[in-house]
């Protein structure tokens, strides 16, 4: 079933907040290309004009500078959005996906692609929220319970069609309503399995890495990922540290984060095969999709996974037409919002690749673990080699932030999208003018006159 509408409202105001954290002074997410990032959130919030109406909300996630660009990017779409009926977004977030995506003068900036396209998915994800909200349901439980052909619906498959046509995807979703019911339950009591990166960051000295990597295991993650692609010697050390720590029976990825080329990323995963990783994560540009396939073929039983950067459906069709990825890595706020992030697991399901999202950013996990949770339920049906990324940092500013136990991310029961954050945090790191900012650099100025 579609979502429920409610009273009748309009959406009064597309307000956006540049958010930033100050993550590079401890080196949090600090990887062989990101040395030093500020992690960051485009914000947006949907207003509405209904009494005791919810807000939608949503974001996209950068590091740092740049991040007001991508509010600009945001902002340059409000006049889609304002004035529309909030029964009729709910009832159809497609509408609002197909008209931000076919501005053509906006478009000409990708198309769907780029700073645009993050911008287009941060506003559509917030509807997603608002529908969710009024639904009085998690999203991943709104997109469980739908019907397959409203689900269908919400999907462009435009440039898909070679590869996924609408009747195959519903094919797909029709299979997946069949033991449903069960699945839900034992998510509701076991969870999602997840895996942490909070130990591998490039920047923490080999003190943290042990101490981080010992703790994951007793949390009971049965798998860990280190930053790896600066210096081979350093990951040498690092990753023999690491297996150490863990033991055999915890599965190690590692990650590259697109530093290299294609014959060093082959030759670098070679040298570092002796410390069993389980994957190689962005091995090399996120557009490269014959590099990655002769990656894979080369670095086998390494598997490769890829898709944190990969700007949109198609080329992960084409990741997948070429048979070059073992693991497809999802990221909830980086392509054109859940409708195309619905394509994007039909097509990973028809092709049978495992979908382990990304959620290495702030925010990243409350949303992505809705996706997951949604695949399991009612597409993949499975969670077997599917883990999410945990980063365990930030959290702490969202209303609905993630829960984990044992290893397993709890399933949300907030209703909406888990992307609203705290309003304090917003008043605090809101740049450059929330309290946060405004004390820093009155310490800067305090310093230089000094």
């Amino acid at each position: 079933m579609s979502p429920t509408p409610g009273p009748s409202c309009r959406i009064t105001a597309v307000d956006t907040y540049d958010i930033r954290f100050p993550t590079s002074r401890e080196l949090d997410g600090s990887d062989a290309m990101n040395p030093d990032p500020d992690y960051s959130a485009a914000y947006v919030v949907l207003r509405t004009d209904g009494e005791d109406e919810p807000e939608g909300h949503g974001f996209t996630f950068t590091i740092g500078r740049g991040n007001d660009v991508q509010v600009a990017a945001i902002h340059a779409l409000r006049h889609h959005v304002v004035g529309r009926s909030v029964d009729e977004v709910c009832a159809d977030p497609g509408a609002v996906y197909r008209d931000l995506i076919g501005d053509s003068q906006l478009r000409w900036l990708g198309p769907e692609k780029g700073v645009m396209h993050m911008a287009i998915g941060a506003v559509v994800n917030a509807v997603w929220d608002l529908a969710a909200k009024r639904a009085d349901k998690p999203l991943w439980r709104l997109l469980a319970e739908a019907d397959p052909e409203w689900l269908v619906a919400q999907i462009d498959f435009r440039y898909l069609t070679d590869a996924l046509t609408p009747q195959e995807a519903l094919e797909i979703l029709r299979r997946g309503r069949a033991g449903s019911e069960q699945r839900t339950a034992r998510l509701l009591e076991r969870g999602y399995p997840g895996y942490t990166t909070s130990a591998g960051w490039l920047g923490y000295s080999d003190e943290k890495l042990t101490r981080l990597a010992a703790q994951a295991v007793a949390d009971g993650f049965t798998q860990i990922k280190l930053k790896v692609g600066a210096d081979l010697d350093d990951d040498v050390r690092r990753c023999r540290v690491a297996r150490s720590v863990i033991g055999p029976g915890v599965r190690m990825a590692i990650d590259a984060n697109q530093r290299w080329g294609v014959d060093e990323a082959i030759r670098w995963t070679q040298a570092l095969a002796e410390f069993d990783p389980y994957w190689i994560e962005e091995p090399t540009s996120p557009d490269d999709v014959l590099g990655h396939a002769a990656i894979r073929t080369a670095v086998q039983p390494v598997k490769v996974a890829t898709g944190e950067h990969v700007q949109n459906r198609i080329v992960f069709k084409q990741l997948l037409q070429a048979g070059a990825l073992d693991v497809l890595q999802i990221d909830a706020a980086r392509v054109g919002g859940v409708n195309e992030n619905l394509a994007i697991l039909l097509l990973a399901a028809k092709f049978g690749v495992p979908v382990c999202p990304h959620a290495g950013g702030v925010g990243l996990c409350e949303l992505v673990q809705h996706l997951s949770m949604f695949d399991y339920v009612a597409v993949s049906g499975t969670t077997e080699d599917r883990v999410i990324e945990y980063v365990d940092h930030l959290h702490d500013h969202f209303l609905d932030p993630v829960v984990i136990h044992e290893g397993h991310y709890t399933a949300p029961a907030a209703p909406g999208f888990s992307a609203a954050m705290r309003p304090e945090s917003i008043a605090r790191y809101t740049f450059p003018g929330g309290t946060f900012w405004a004390a820093d650099l009155d310490e800067k100025k305090e310093g230089r006159a000094a």
